[in-house]
């Protein structure tokens, strides 16, 4: 009978590093969240339908001014990646925002993309949003490819461009559909903070 080879100390340290990245590679993934949707039934955020090439969650608020400015350009993003396969889908982080109050917000703004509530902050955690508006974008595999600003228009509270000069969410979802990397995966927002909402 014949032996299996031994392996040496390099090999095993390789197969260390090897398992290590799966491992924390697994933990960066889509948990298991159920999160109450507008009829309050549980839903998971990260399940979408076949063909789905990405997902991106917009932290959103109904009493948040910059958020509520942002209405016009998240449409217009919907309106460009839904065809291309991309899920928008606007999380309402603050517990204190009722589901009726909710559909007026869509309402009011005409949104179009399906939307869900996070009283208990999981997503938001689970992403690191920490502010509204702000952007997470995740792969089919559920890893989070890009975190932040919608684009660069606000440069601080108080203190807004005419125009973005970057459009970070829009490049970030262009280049994950191109099976780029994105450029640039994190970007600071500027709004109302998540921690701020009463739990």
């Amino acid at each position: 009978m014949e032996r299996a080879p031994r392996l040496d100390r390099r090999t095993w340290l390789i197969l260390a590093v090897l398992a290590a990245f799966a491992l924390r590679l697994s933990a960066a993934t889509a948990p298991s969240l159920r999160l109450p949707d507008l009829d309050n039934r549980l839903v998971d955020p990260f399940q979408t339908a076949a063909g789905t090439r990405a997902i991106a969650f917009l932290f959103i608020s109904v009493d948040c001014p910059i958020s509520n400015r942002y209405a016009p350009e998240i449409r217009r993003l919907d309106e460009k990646f839904a065809p291309r396969c991309v899920v928008v889908r606007l999380v309402y982080p603050n517990p204190a925002e009722s589901p009726e109050g909710i559909r007026a917000h869509l309402r009011d703004y005409c949104y179009p993309a399906s939307a869900m509530r996070d009283p208990r902050q999981q997503l938001a955690r689970f992403a690191a949003a920490t502010i509204t508006p702000e952007a997470a974008v995740y792969d089919r595999q559920g890893r989070r490819l890009y975190l932040g600003r919608i684009d660069d228009r606000y440069v601080a509270l108080g203190l807004e461009r005419p125009a973005p000069t970057r459009h970070d969410l829009e490049e970030a979802l262009d280049a994950t559909l191109a099976g780029k990397p994105v450029q640039q995966p994190t970007a600071p927002a500027v709004g109302c903070f998540i921690a701020d909402f009463a739990q």
